[in-house]
């Protein structure tokens, strides 16, 4: 019995050894989960744990730290610091408690991050910029640079890497590879001094944000912003109303008779170069384009978002829309002069058609900024009276007296001349 008690002080003593001058971590776990000891190098452990001394460990963790003790064989893998640790239980059933032992296996896994079959590109590079390794996967990205083991990257991709790893520069590097995209994201590996490069082939992904790209592009072409929003939004049915909205029509006069006179592509061009210029002014004063049908252009204000200024931006818009075309008859051979008809009142405005979508407007307001175009004179701008009171005193006019407009009868109508 005295040399059983002597065997048993011995092996408490042995178990009670943990100086804190010991480089990897030591710890010890309680039957009951708290932690009860550990030393200074278990630091990183601990936060990364976020347990303390006389606290009790997680319980998903202490759990498998029991299970662990059982097969004598496995570990946990714990990471912190950039650092990963390999945990080691062993049970002293007699005393109470887990021995924790910590391993740093950084290195290792490391290096097994750099199989020869995977797919995906792995380069590694010291901080100066010098390829030390790449697998095989990489070998288009190396091929494309011109480089081999041994060489110095390009001065913009090294910047770049370097950027990356400070921390100036968030997220991947592109680089391409003759047909092939590729994001590659560096990591620093500071214990070894260099720095990791895993590579991912965006090819696919890019062309396919690229066709995405032009399909929205396409689509607000022919679409105002918010009407688009609301079919990808599901609606199948779109019509509003609004009650107060300016219509134009511009007419190009006597473009039958022109179009005899030209060949295709001069009259293509001709029309190109005219609406062109339209379509600029119809962005920067804030209007929508509706249409054009053959030789007519129509442009609509406060639809379809309503503005209380959008009698005067369709009156300033036919102004600078006249000096435009104008501007435009020193590169043709012929002479180019609009009618243009404007007219104020509600409107309904919708989607219409499944094949070749367009978003257009109806109402009398509409017929009436048509009657307008047809009543009026080469080289003006005719306008309701309704026109012409919002505009009030900020606008020249020239009365035409009373016209005679079909379905309405006689009404005033004027000559919009310019601002005041």
């Amino acid at each position: 019995m005295r040399d059983e008690h002597t065997l048993l002080e011995t092996q408490i003593q042995a178990i009670n050894r943990f100086p804190d001058q010991n480089p990897n971590p030591v710890m010890r776990m309680a039957d009951d989960g708290h932690l009860s000891y550990a030393n200074l190098s278990s630091r990183p452990i601990l936060r990364a744990l976020g347990v303390d001394v006389g606290h009790p460990i997680p319980a998903e963790i202490a759990a498998r730290l029991r299970a662990a003790a059982k097969t004598g064989d496995d570990s946990i893998e714990v990471t912190s610091d950039h650092r990963t640790w390999a945990l080691l239980s062993v049970h002293v059933a007699d005393l109470g408690f887990y021995n924790i032992y910590g391993s740093d296996i950084t290195g290792e896994k490391v290096v097994a991050k750099f199989p020869g079959q995977n797919p995906n590109p792995v380069l590694r590079v010291t901080p100066a910029g010098v390829l030390l390794y790449a697998n095989e996967a990489s070998a288009p990205i190396v091929s494309a640079l011109g480089l081999s083991v041994g060489d110095e990257l390009p001065a913009e991709l090294s910047a770049g890497v370097l950027a990356c790893v400070d921390g100036r520069i968030s997220g991947p590097l592109e680089v391409l590879a003759g047909q092939r995209t590729y994001e590659i994201l560096p990591v620093l590996v500071s214990e070894f001094g260099f720095i990791n490069v895993y590579g991912t082939d965006v090819t696919a992904a890019r062309e396919v944000a690229r066709a995405r790209e032009e399909t929205e592009r396409l689509l607000l072409n022919i679409l105002p912003p918010p009407i688009a929003d609301r079919l990808r939004a599901g609606e199948r049915v779109i019509a509003d109303r609004f009650e107060d909205a300016t219509l134009l029509i511009a007419d190009i006069v006597g473009f039958t008779e022109m179009s005899s006179h030209l060949s295709p592509d001069e009259l293509v061009e001709l029309l190109n170069d005219i609406f062109s210029v339209c379509d600029v002014l119809v962005e920067r004063h804030g209007l929508e384009k509706v249409k054009t049908i053959g030789d007519a252009y129509m442009v609509v204000g406060g639809v379809p978002v309503p503005m209380p200024e959008h009698v005067e931006r369709v009156a300033d818009f036919a102004l600078d829309m006249a000096t435009a075309v104008d501007g435009l008859q020193e590169g043709h051979t012929q002479r180019v002069s609009f009618r243009i008809g404007i007219s104020r009142g509600p409107v309904v405005a919708g989607v219409i058609g499944t094949k070749r979508t367009i978003y257009d407007v109806w109402g009398d307001t509409v017929n009436m900024a048509s009657r307008m175009e047809m009543l009026g004179a080469p080289g003006r701008i005719h306008v309701s009276d309704e026109v012409r009171q919002r505009l009030g005193d900020g606008y020249l006019f020239e009365s035409r007296g009373l016209i005679e407009v079909k379905g309405k009868g006689a009404l005033p109508t004027w000559f919009l001349l310019d601002r005041r």
